[in-house]
Formats: C-alpha cells, structure tokens, sequence
C-alpha cells in the first residue's frame, strides 16, 4: 500500500496538479492539508473519476482544512480540535480493506507566526500548546497508527539549509524542536523520512516562495510521516517528489510517499 502527504496550498486552486500527481504515482491513500475550502466545495468529481471513492474533509473557507482520500475503503476515526478554536486543523481515518484496523491521522500543524517568542506573538505560544496536547493524545495511542502532515517544525540540523542561521527562526527553534520530540516520545514514533534517507541525507519538503529556491535551495523539511512502533516495521520505502516544485504555480510543499506491506 502506498500512502502520500502533501500540504497542495489551495486544493482547488491546484487541482490539475493533484491529478496529475495522483496519475503518475497512484498512491492508494493520499493526504492532503491546507486544501482551503469548506466541504461542500470540495472538488470531488476529480478524486471520483480516478477511484478514490472514498473521502474525509474538514474544511473551512479559505483556510488551514485537512482532506483524506482513498481508494481503500475506510471509516472516519477522529476529529480533534487541538487548538480548541475551531479551526479545521485535523482528520483521522481507520482503514477498513487492506490495512485493516490501521489509523491514519492527517494533521496541519500551526505554522506559528514570525516570532519565536510566545509573550510577543501569541500564535506561537498556539503552536506550542496544540503540539503539548498532541503530545498528551499520543499517550494513550494502543493501536498501529501512521501521523502524516506538515507540522511545520524541521527538527534535525541537517533538516534546514542553514542550522546556525535558523536557530532563532519559526519551524527550527530548540523550543519547537523539544516539543516536537515529546510529541514523538510520547507514543514512540518512528520518523520515516529519516529512517530511509538518514541524516544528514538532503530531505527538504519545503522552499519558501519568497527565495530563489532553485538557485540557492533555501530548504527546510517541514512535512513527516511518522509510524508508530507496531507499524514501522512494516514500512518498505519512502520518498519525496519534489518535481512538482517545479510546475506552473506549485505549492510551497512537496508530497512525500512511503510504501507499506500490509
């Protein structure tokens, strides 16, 4: 089985893209985040033509929103509002074909503002707190559970094109890396983009529009698939497909694939 994640910034705006990449590298399940837009505007006609019949949003107009399609059957699991604001941040489903009884949680992790600082600029102390609450779900997690997403944290120095100088910049913070950690301790995660590309192996899935990214590969990878310890192993490849950076108007991420034998 193979399952993608990719934050596609506006999945209207950039449908013919997902369809192109959903032709070219057929993943069984692909997650979606920062598709904008509310559910009953959903473009489903396209996911439908190309079988992936099987479909959970949470959406909002606009913004942030999360989208699951499938050509797996599967049942909507959870919904979870980790930042007790409303904001469509967050979808789990469980598969109910191949994979039976596997969680696949797909997750738009707060970006957190420009200031690492939480007194000065609240929506990092949000970032903070949602990935505090995250941590505490992750506790009680008991079943094989696969958490895919951007969660706008690079944690590894070889994870940004500069450690040295983004130590003080939102998404490479120690403060975020240490609760990005807790997070993955607290159900024992596996990083899969590490696992199959080890550091410091270059593994951005992200290149802001406001740098010459081709040039100067201003990089940083913001987007993860984590599999908890019951399922990593049966993970068998992971890569990224960082070709759709260069399309007409692309997204700022690029979706990451990885492989099961389930």
């Amino acid at each position: 089985m193979k399952i993608a994640t990719w934050n596609i910034n506006s999945v209207r705006l950039r449908i013919d893209q997902v369809e192109r990449f959903l032709t070219e590298q057929a993943p069984d399940v692909l997650c979606l985040q920062e598709i904008k837009v509310a559910e009953p505007l959903f473009p489903h006609e396209m996911f439908e033509r190309l079988g992936y019949t099987h479909r959970a949003i949470h959406g909002q107009k606009g913004y942030h929103g999360v989208a699951t399609v499938s050509k797996v059957p599967f049942r909507d699991f959870s919904k979870h509002d980790w930042q007790d604001n409303g904001e469509a941040r967050h979808i789990g489903v469980e598969l109910l074909g191949p994979g039976q009884g596997m969680v696949l949680e797909n997750v738009y992790i707060p970006a957190g503002g420009d200031i690492a600082d939480r007194e000065v600029n609240p929506k990092f102390g949000q970032k903070l707190d949602f990935l505090e609450r995250m941590s505490r779900w992750a506790d009680k997690i008991d079943r094989p559970t696969l958490i895919v997403g951007d969660f706008n944290i690079a944690p590894l120095e070889s994870d940004v094109y500069d450690h040295k100088a983004l130590l003080k910049v939102v998404s490479h913070t120690p403060i975020e890396v240490e609760t990005l950690k807790r997070l993955q301790d607290a159900a024992g995660f596996d990083d899969l983009g590490r696992r199959f590309i080890p550091a410091p192996e270059r593994n951005y899935s992200w290149w802001s529009y406001r740098s010459y990214w081709r040039q100067k590969d201003q990089g940083r990878r913001l987007d993860h698939m984590w599999a908890s310890p019951d399922l990593a192993p049966q993970a068998r490849g992971h890569h990224f497909v960082e070709e759709t950076r260069r399309w007409d108007q692309p997204s700022d991420h690029i979706p990451l694939v990885t492989e099961f034998e389930l």
